[in-house]
């Protein structure tokens, strides 16, 4: 369980990457990083079925800072020289007997490659883990995004199979990847296994067509 003293959404620096919990004051901000990377991020951003509903950053930010009141959720901005570049939120947090939690994450495209979301992934889910008391950490991905995909195989998420239809994205039920982490593969802490080249790709290995069929 979360340490006394220690803050449920905490402020993690790795270098020139800051990883801090979101704040309405953002709101300007992030979504002139939303607008500018709107060809880049639109394939996967989550929809509401039937259409309808008003992009909202600040109602959104609200959101997500009243889930974290609740410790159902964190939700973090990504900055680099303190610009922000990024969001990253923990999500569907559950206590008790399940210990487990869903990650999400998001980068500007002229930083994606530069190592800042697979630093982030691993800091917060290494905080999730050590600090937070939580045991597992699932990842899911449509099978179409090779850039998110390649954040899991870097560090080594498994793969456990595929979920139908399971989120609603860019207008339509879409299908996912599902990869997971529990706290007992990692003792040394997902970045320092990351850093020091440690990871097994292998086990996020994923079925990214369908088999051929000699028929």
């Amino acid at each position: 369980m979360l340490s006394n003293g220690a803050p449920f959404v905490p402020t993690i620096d790795d270098g020139e990457l800051r990883i801090r919990s979101i704040r309405t004051r953002d709101a300007r901000e992030l979504e002139r990083v939303l607008l500018e990377n709107r060809p880049w991020l639109q394939p996967w951003e989550a929809t509401l079925p039937g259409g309808g509903g008003r992009w909202n950053v600040r109602g959104s930010i609200r959101s997500l800072l009243d889930q974290a009141s609740a410790r159902t959720a964190m939700p973090f901005i990504l900055e680099v020289d303190g610009a922000i570049v990024g969001q990253l939120t923990v999500s569907n947090i559950q206590y008790g007997a399940v210990s487990s939690a869903s990650l999400g994450y998001w980068v500007a495209q002229s930083v994606a490659g530069r190592g800042y979301t697979p630093a982030a992934v691993a800091a917060v889910t290494d905080y999730c883990f050590n600090t937070i008391g939580l045991h597992r950490m699932e990842i899911c991905i449509r099978p179409e995004n090779h850039p998110s995909l390649r954040i899991v195989e870097k560090l080594g998420f498994r793969y456990e199979g595929r979920r139908n239809r399971y989120i609603h994205i860019d207008g339509d039920w879409r299908d996912h990847y599902c990869f997971a982490l529990v706290r007992e593969e990692v003792p040394r802490g997902i970045l320092n296994r990351w850093r020091d080249g440690q990871v097994d790709e292998s086990v996020a290995a994923h079925p990214e067509t369908p088999p051929r069929s000699d028929a």
